[in-house]
Protein backbone atom coordinates (compact mmCIF):
# COMPACT_ATOMS: atom_id res chain seq x y z
CA UNK A 1 0.00 0.00 0.00
CA UNK A 2 2.59 2.24 1.10
CA UNK A 3 4.51 1.41 -2.56
CA UNK A 4 1.02 2.14 -4.59
CA UNK A 5 0.57 5.53 -2.34
CA UNK A 6 4.67 6.89 -3.10
CA UNK A 7 4.20 5.78 -7.22
CA UNK A 8 0.78 7.98 -6.97
CA UNK A 9 2.94 10.86 -5.14
CA UNK A 10 5.82 10.06 -7.88
CA UNK A 11 2.83 10.23 -11.05
CA UNK A 12 1.32 13.23 -9.38
CA UNK A 13 4.56 15.68 -9.28
CA UNK A 14 5.96 14.65 -12.54
CA UNK A 15 2.55 15.43 -13.92
CA UNK A 16 2.58 18.64 -11.96
CA UNK A 17 6.37 19.84 -13.06
CA UNK A 18 5.73 18.66 -16.62
CA UNK A 19 2.75 21.26 -16.80
CA UNK A 20 4.58 23.90 -14.88
CA UNK A 21 8.17 23.52 -17.48
CA UNK A 22 6.13 23.24 -20.58
CA UNK A 23 5.68 26.58 -21.40
CA UNK A 24 9.14 27.43 -21.03
CA UNK A 25 10.54 25.04 -23.09
CA UNK A 26 7.78 25.40 -25.96
CA UNK A 27 8.70 29.35 -25.71
CA UNK A 28 12.37 28.00 -26.21
CA UNK A 29 11.77 25.56 -28.84
CA UNK A 30 9.61 28.14 -30.47
CA UNK A 31 12.31 30.95 -30.43
CA UNK A 32 14.01 28.58 -33.07
CA UNK A 33 11.09 28.19 -35.03
CA UNK A 34 9.93 30.66 -38.15
CA UNK A 35 6.94 32.52 -37.32
CA UNK A 36 4.66 30.10 -39.30
CA UNK A 37 6.09 27.49 -37.60
CA UNK A 38 5.23 28.55 -33.70
CA UNK A 39 1.86 29.11 -35.06
CA UNK A 40 1.15 25.64 -36.43
CA UNK A 41 2.29 24.51 -32.86
CA UNK A 42 5.68 22.90 -34.06
CA UNK A 43 7.05 21.08 -31.04
CA UNK A 44 10.55 20.44 -32.34
CA UNK A 45 13.10 22.78 -32.39
CA UNK A 46 14.11 24.57 -35.94
CA UNK A 47 17.01 26.25 -37.84
CA UNK A 48 15.95 30.20 -37.47
CA UNK A 49 17.34 30.94 -33.99
CA UNK A 50 20.31 32.87 -35.74
CA UNK A 51 17.53 34.36 -37.54
CA UNK A 52 15.68 35.14 -35.57
CA UNK A 53 18.12 36.57 -32.96
CA UNK A 54 19.21 39.01 -36.52
CA UNK A 55 15.70 40.15 -36.55
CA UNK A 56 14.98 41.01 -33.07
CA UNK A 57 18.10 43.32 -32.92
CA UNK A 58 18.52 44.91 -36.18
CA UNK A 59 14.58 45.48 -36.05
CA UNK A 60 14.16 47.19 -32.31
CA UNK A 61 15.95 48.61 -29.89
CA UNK A 62 16.11 45.57 -27.45
CA UNK A 63 19.34 46.42 -25.37
CA UNK A 64 17.69 50.04 -24.23
CA UNK A 65 14.98 48.49 -22.99
CA UNK A 66 16.93 45.65 -21.18
CA UNK A 67 19.08 48.65 -19.88
CA UNK A 68 15.91 50.54 -18.58
CA UNK A 69 14.30 47.44 -17.37
CA UNK A 70 17.80 46.79 -14.84
CA UNK A 71 17.85 50.30 -13.92
CA UNK A 72 14.12 50.05 -12.56
CA UNK A 73 14.40 46.62 -10.97
CA UNK A 74 17.50 46.82 -9.41
CA UNK A 75 16.82 50.53 -8.01
CA UNK A 76 13.58 49.55 -6.84
CA UNK A 77 14.86 46.06 -4.83
CA UNK A 78 17.66 48.15 -3.54
CA UNK A 79 15.07 50.49 -1.69
CA UNK A 80 12.75 48.00 -1.01
CA UNK A 81 14.82 45.98 0.94
CA UNK A 82 15.75 49.14 2.62
CA UNK A 83 12.89 50.83 3.66
CA UNK A 84 11.22 47.60 4.15
CA UNK A 85 13.24 46.11 6.10
CA UNK A 86 13.51 48.79 8.23
CA UNK A 87 9.54 48.95 8.65
CA UNK A 88 9.36 45.56 9.28
CA UNK A 89 12.30 45.62 11.97
CA UNK A 90 10.75 48.97 13.68
CA UNK A 91 7.14 47.18 13.79
CA UNK A 92 8.33 44.39 15.53
CA UNK A 93 10.97 45.31 17.55
CA UNK A 94 9.43 48.49 18.99
CA UNK A 95 5.98 47.73 19.68
CA UNK A 96 3.27 49.27 20.60
CA UNK A 97 -0.30 49.47 20.27
CA UNK A 98 -0.60 52.67 18.13
CA UNK A 99 2.37 50.87 16.11
CA UNK A 100 -0.01 47.96 15.75
CA UNK A 101 -2.85 50.39 14.71
CA UNK A 102 -0.66 51.64 12.19
CA UNK A 103 0.13 47.95 10.83
CA UNK A 104 -3.53 46.78 10.38
CA UNK A 105 -4.13 49.99 8.58
CA UNK A 106 -0.91 48.83 6.21
CA UNK A 107 -2.41 45.53 5.38
CA UNK A 108 -5.64 46.17 4.83
CA UNK A 109 -4.09 48.35 1.98
CA UNK A 110 -3.39 45.35 0.39
CA UNK A 111 -6.61 44.94 -0.29
CA UNK A 112 -7.06 47.71 -2.42
CA UNK A 113 -6.61 46.65 -6.39
CA UNK A 114 -4.03 49.40 -8.16
CA UNK A 115 -6.52 49.73 -10.49
CA UNK A 116 -8.89 51.51 -8.03
CA UNK A 117 -5.63 53.92 -7.56
CA UNK A 118 -3.93 54.22 -10.69
CA UNK A 119 -6.06 57.26 -12.12
CA UNK A 120 -5.14 59.37 -8.71
CA UNK A 121 -1.46 58.08 -9.07
CA UNK A 122 -1.05 59.59 -12.57
CA UNK A 123 -3.06 62.70 -11.37
CA UNK A 124 -0.41 63.42 -8.83
CA UNK A 125 3.01 62.51 -11.10
CA UNK A 126 1.42 64.77 -13.23
CA UNK A 127 1.46 67.40 -10.93
CA UNK A 128 4.89 66.38 -9.76
CA UNK A 129 6.35 66.81 -13.40
CA UNK A 130 5.77 70.84 -13.64
CA UNK A 131 7.85 71.73 -10.20
CA UNK A 132 9.87 68.33 -10.25
CA UNK A 133 10.75 67.43 -13.76
CA UNK A 134 12.89 64.30 -12.63
CA UNK A 135 10.05 62.40 -10.50
CA UNK A 136 7.09 63.46 -12.79
CA UNK A 137 6.09 61.59 -15.59
CA UNK A 138 7.99 60.44 -18.44
CA UNK A 139 10.95 59.14 -15.93
CA UNK A 140 12.22 55.94 -14.36
CA UNK A 141 11.80 57.44 -10.82
CA UNK A 142 8.40 57.58 -11.51
CA UNK A 143 8.11 54.22 -12.02
CA UNK A 144 10.32 53.23 -9.20
CA UNK A 145 8.63 55.67 -6.11
CA UNK A 146 5.31 54.10 -6.25
CA UNK A 147 6.33 50.75 -6.13
CA UNK A 148 9.75 50.55 -4.33
CA UNK A 149 7.98 48.58 -1.40
CA UNK A 150 4.70 46.93 -0.50
CA UNK A 151 2.56 46.25 2.60
CA UNK A 152 3.53 42.32 1.72
CA UNK A 153 6.98 43.22 1.85
CA UNK A 154 7.05 44.77 5.12
CA UNK A 155 4.56 42.26 6.29
CA UNK A 156 7.44 39.70 5.16
CA UNK A 157 9.98 41.13 6.61
CA UNK A 158 8.34 41.73 10.31
CA UNK A 159 6.83 38.09 10.31
CA UNK A 160 10.64 36.92 9.81
CA UNK A 161 11.79 39.30 12.41
CA UNK A 162 9.83 37.26 14.98
CA UNK A 163 12.24 34.77 14.73
CA UNK A 164 15.48 37.12 14.99
CA UNK A 165 17.13 36.87 18.42
CA UNK A 166 16.87 39.45 20.94
CA UNK A 167 19.66 38.44 22.79
CA UNK A 168 21.59 39.46 19.89
CA UNK A 169 20.56 43.24 19.95
CA UNK A 170 20.78 43.30 24.01
CA UNK A 171 24.13 42.42 23.30
CA UNK A 172 25.17 45.42 20.68
CA UNK A 173 23.85 47.68 23.10
CA UNK A 174 25.54 46.45 26.43
CA UNK A 175 28.66 46.74 23.54
CA UNK A 176 27.85 50.88 22.83
CA UNK A 177 26.02 50.54 19.77
CA UNK A 178 23.91 52.55 18.35
CA UNK A 179 20.11 51.69 17.25
CA UNK A 180 21.31 52.36 13.55
CA UNK A 181 24.47 50.24 13.97
CA UNK A 182 22.57 47.69 15.25
CA UNK A 183 20.04 47.51 12.37
CA UNK A 184 22.93 47.35 9.79
CA UNK A 185 25.65 45.40 12.03
CA UNK A 186 23.52 43.23 13.55
CA UNK A 187 19.97 42.69 12.11
CA UNK A 188 20.94 42.70 8.47
CA UNK A 189 23.83 39.89 8.37
CA UNK A 190 21.74 38.17 10.29
CA UNK A 191 18.30 37.99 8.15
CA UNK A 192 20.62 37.33 4.87
CA UNK A 193 17.98 34.43 3.83
CA UNK A 194 15.21 36.79 4.36
CA UNK A 195 16.47 39.44 2.10
CA UNK A 196 17.40 37.03 -0.47
CA UNK A 197 13.68 36.20 -0.62
CA UNK A 198 12.49 39.45 -0.46
CA UNK A 199 15.09 40.57 -3.02
CA UNK A 200 14.02 37.80 -5.36
CA UNK A 201 10.47 38.62 -5.21
CA UNK A 202 10.89 42.23 -5.50
CA UNK A 203 13.35 41.89 -8.38
CA UNK A 204 10.88 39.91 -10.42
CA UNK A 205 7.85 41.65 -10.20
CA UNK A 206 9.63 45.30 -10.40
CA UNK A 207 10.94 43.35 -14.03
CA UNK A 208 8.43 42.14 -15.19
CA UNK A 209 5.79 44.96 -14.20
CA UNK A 210 3.76 46.29 -17.42
CA UNK A 211 0.97 48.38 -16.63
CA UNK A 212 2.63 51.39 -14.39
CA UNK A 213 5.46 51.94 -17.21
CA UNK A 214 2.91 51.96 -19.42
CA UNK A 215 1.33 54.80 -17.93
CA UNK A 216 4.08 56.58 -16.87
CA UNK A 217 6.68 56.08 -19.75
CA UNK A 218 5.84 57.88 -22.97
CA UNK A 219 9.48 58.36 -24.85
CA UNK A 220 10.27 55.23 -27.08
CA UNK A 221 14.00 55.57 -25.54
CA UNK A 222 12.20 54.42 -21.98
CA UNK A 223 10.29 51.82 -22.50
CA UNK A 224 10.88 49.13 -20.48
CA UNK A 225 11.41 45.13 -22.19
CA UNK A 226 7.56 44.19 -21.10
CA UNK A 227 6.43 47.28 -22.81
CA UNK A 228 8.80 46.22 -26.23
CA UNK A 229 7.31 42.80 -26.65
CA UNK A 230 4.08 44.06 -26.46
CA UNK A 231 4.34 46.10 -28.70
CA UNK A 232 6.14 43.47 -30.91
CA UNK A 233 3.13 41.42 -30.51
CA UNK A 234 0.58 44.05 -31.32
CA UNK A 235 2.19 44.59 -35.36
CA UNK A 236 -0.33 43.87 -37.67
CA UNK A 237 2.53 41.10 -39.20
CA UNK A 238 3.55 40.04 -35.99
CA UNK A 239 7.28 37.74 -36.24
CA UNK A 240 6.23 35.30 -33.47
CA UNK A 241 9.65 33.31 -33.96
CA UNK A 242 11.38 36.74 -33.18
CA UNK A 243 8.75 37.56 -30.14
CA UNK A 244 9.58 34.08 -28.62
CA UNK A 245 13.60 35.09 -28.92
CA UNK A 246 12.77 38.06 -26.98
CA UNK A 247 10.58 36.86 -24.18
CA UNK A 248 13.48 34.15 -24.09
CA UNK A 249 15.91 37.18 -23.28
CA UNK A 250 13.81 38.84 -21.13
CA UNK A 251 13.46 35.48 -18.80
CA UNK A 252 17.23 35.51 -18.42
CA UNK A 253 18.21 38.03 -15.97
CA UNK A 254 15.30 36.86 -14.16
CA UNK A 255 15.78 33.22 -13.87
CA UNK A 256 19.75 33.79 -13.13
CA UNK A 257 18.69 35.82 -10.07
CA UNK A 258 16.60 32.82 -8.84
CA UNK A 259 18.77 30.46 -9.58
CA UNK A 260 21.25 31.56 -8.29
CA UNK A 261 20.04 32.25 -4.51
CA UNK A 262 17.85 29.43 -4.48
CA UNK A 263 18.87 28.23 -1.50
CA UNK A 264 18.59 31.53 -0.01
CA UNK A 265 14.98 31.78 -1.25
CA UNK A 266 13.93 28.88 0.19
CA UNK A 267 15.74 29.63 3.26
CA UNK A 268 14.23 32.62 3.39
CA UNK A 269 10.49 31.70 2.51
CA UNK A 270 10.77 29.07 5.09
CA UNK A 271 11.00 31.53 8.07
CA UNK A 272 14.86 30.77 8.42
CA UNK A 273 17.65 32.78 10.48
CA UNK A 274 21.17 32.19 10.25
Amino acid sequence: MDKLKRVSVYIFLSVAAFISIFPFLWMIVSATNSSSDVTQGRLLPGSKLIENINNLFSSVDIVPALMNSAKISISTTLLAMLIASLAGYGFEIYKSKAKDIVFTILLLSMMIPFAAIMVPLYQMFAGISSSVPFLGLDTLSGVVLPTMTTAFLIFFFRQNTKMFPKELLEAGRIDGLNELALFFRIYVPTMKTTYAAAGIITFMSSWNNYLWPLIVLQSPDKRTIPMLISNLGSSYTPDYGMIMMAIVISTIPTALVFFLMQRHFVAGMTGSVK
